[in-house]
């Protein structure tokens, strides 16, 4: 179905020193892992505008934070589990309430971390971001999109948070696509039941659509890239066209962009949600496409779900 596998967070490097070329006051901190989340890309070519901060990630949301207040833009990397796990406190004071103009791209989230475990995969991370107030939270789905967003988000002054994993993802849109933010992509339209999808589930969705389709099940899907502030528009919209949605994510079920998706649906036009995520367990060591597997982050997983909600209906 997919003709090219690709790294969302190479998308962001080369991404990120091409704005280094076209603009001044874009400056790159990262905590010692910059051949990993890929700011060496900026890191080679605009070396008086890198800081290599160390392994000091609260340190270094706090320089971001000050290079934000002379009136840089500035884009802060490292790991989600160490970017956000240990420099929570200092993005929530430093950043989010005063609203300064700091991105925080952090790579390798969620089980795709694979071999690393339960302590470099951040599962939380989503939840926490959305609960700050004036904080902009987005998951690309691939690395167009990752580009897309990234360009996006660099042109407006205030607190964003881009989520990418360590993994290939498959290539979805073209160079056509036009990323909105607050606005929802739909992928396929459908009838029956509504996919609401994240990141690398993006793809897991998709394939279920195409083999739900085969099974005579009309399914819409719908890329929430922007998990905050989100299309409510579009939610309201599936839940009164398909009648129920399967929200997918590779996070937590507890709080996590199906959370903010039953809710809104919950408030505004009650219908069945499901949300496939990982549920509400640490994760473990092991290859990401076992670890996937095990905690249903597959196509299979959505496909059964929604034949299970369609019968009950």
């Amino acid at each position: 179905m997919f003709k090219e596998y690709k790294y969302p967070r190479e998308a962001y490097g080369k991404t990120l020193r091409q704005l280094g070329r076209e603009r001044k006051d874009i400056v790159v901190v990262d905590a010692d892992l910059s051949s990993s989340t890929k700011t060496k890309f900026f890191a080679d070519e605009f070396p008086d505008r890198f800081f290599n901060m160390g392994v000091a990630e609260q340190n270094m949301v706090g320089v971001a934070a000050g290079l934000a207040t002379t009136g840089k833009t500035v884009f802060a990397s490292s790991f989600a589990m160490f970017i956000v796990g240990r420099g929570y406190d200092q993005i929530r004071q430093s950043i989010a309430y005063p609203k300064l103009n700091v991105k925080i791209v952090a790579t390798h989230a969620g089980i795709t971390v694979g071999g690393d475990g339960a302590s470099h995969q951040i599962i939380e991370d989503i939840a926490l971001m959305c609960a700050l107030p004036n904080m902009s939270v987005f998951v690309p789905a691939d690395n167009v999109e990752t580009e897309k967003i990234i360009r996006s988000i660099a042109d407006y002054r205030g607190p964003a948070y881009v989520r990418l994993g360590r993994s290939k993802v498959p290539t979805i849109y073209d160079q056509s696509y036009e990323f909105q933010q607050g606005k929802a992509s739909v992928l396929r339209e459908g009838d029956d039941i509504t996919i609401i999808a994240l990141g690398i589930m993006v793809s897991e969705a998709l394939i279920a659509s195409e083999e739900l389709e085969k099974k005579g099940i009309s399914a819409r899907v719908i890329n929430m890239s922007t998990v905050k502030p989100i299309d409510r528009e579009a939610i309201i919209k599936a839940a009164k066209e398909t009648g129920a949605i399967i929200t997918a994510e590779e996070h937590n079920t507890i709080m996590g962009m199906g959370s903010l998706v039953a809710s809104i649906v919950a408030e505004n036009y009650p219908v069945y949600v499901y949300k496939c995520g990982i549920p509400d367990v640490f994760g473990e060591s092991g290859d990401y496409r076992e670890l996937m597997e095990k905690y249903g982050l597959t196509s299979k997983n959505i496909i059964k779900a929604a034949e299970n909600i369609i019968r009950k209906r």
